[in-house]
């Protein structure tokens, strides 16, 4: 259902490197093919200025759709980590106190695997009360701490709000929404229509996915919980208008080439 109550927030989501690990930790950080609900709401959490410990509840209960409109490739990271004062790596042990203890014998470098989305563009939709919604989106312009895409290294390229539309199904407005591609990919496009591939939050859905984040605070750590996602495509205009393979000017359409005509077959 509907109601001039509620509203969708359009947002953009492009960057160089995205990353979106979900419960992913330690020494192997990898990356969703999409943007995650904790990721999505974790940079407009970050938009209004929300400390780390504060309530995300009324974000939570936003319904979430993504669409893929440059699906990227995918980017391994060769990483360390050392600890800026010279001091031995942590180890997975603790003391009687519960404190972790130094690496013994000590071990000043460690190696993360880390990975990335590089050259990928998505377009997310909130639906939720408008007033919220409406406040979202002003901090998304006017931002009180830097936005991110999954990870601090990954700052936004170009504005990421699309803006407000008026409330209506995540499948309905992820199908109107122009395609966001860069415009070496638009380029590429050989007819007048794309099919991007999506996913909606839906109670209906036939699927799960595990990244419903409880908090952001970093001593209690977040524990993530499940929602129902339905997958599906949607066609939107590429902008083009010349059918998929024009024939020269001033010249007849050539038959398709036959590499087996020339063994007779």
């Amino acid at each position: 259902m509907t109601g001039t109550d509620h509203a969708v927030l359009m947002l953009r989501l492009a960057a160089p490197l995205q990353s979106w690990g979900g419960p992913s930790r330690y020494n192997l950080r990898e990356t969703r093919p999409q943007p995650t609900k904790s990721g999505v709401l974790g940079l407009l959490a970050a938009a209004e200025g929300r400390d780390r410990e504060a309530s995300v509840t009324d974000l939570v209960g936003l319904q979430l759709g993504v669409r893929v409109d440059q699906p990227g490739t995918l980017l391994r990271d060769y990483h360390t980590v050392s600890d800026y004062r010279g001091l031995p790596l942590l180890s997975a042990k603790t003391n009687a106190k519960g404190e972790q203890t130094r690496t013994a014998p000590p071990k000043y470098t460690g190696v993360t695997r880390r990975f990335y989305l590089q050259d990928a563009v998505f377009v997310a939709a909130l639906r939720g009360p408008r007033t919220l919604l409406q406040s979202l989106e002003e901090a998304v312009r006017n931002p009180v701490f830097p936005l991110s895409l999954g990870r601090r290294s990954c700052p936004p390229t170009g504005p990421v709000s699309l803006g407000l539309r008026a409330d209506t199904q995540l499948e309905d407005v992820l199908k109107a929404v122009p395609w966001q591609a860069g415009s070496h990919r638009r380029r590429q496009a050989q007819g007048a229509t794309v099919s991007l591939e999506a996913t909606v939050e839906d109670p209906a859905g036939d699927q799960f996915t595990v990244d419903v984040p409880d908090t952001y605070d970093l001593k209690t750590g977040t524990r993530f919980g499940r929602r129902t996602v339905r997958h599906l495509w949607v066609t939107v205009p590429t902008g083009r208008t010349q059918p998929d393979h024009p024939a020269a000017v001033g010249t007849a359409a050539q038959p398709d080439h036959d590499p087996f005509a020339l063994l007779g077959w």
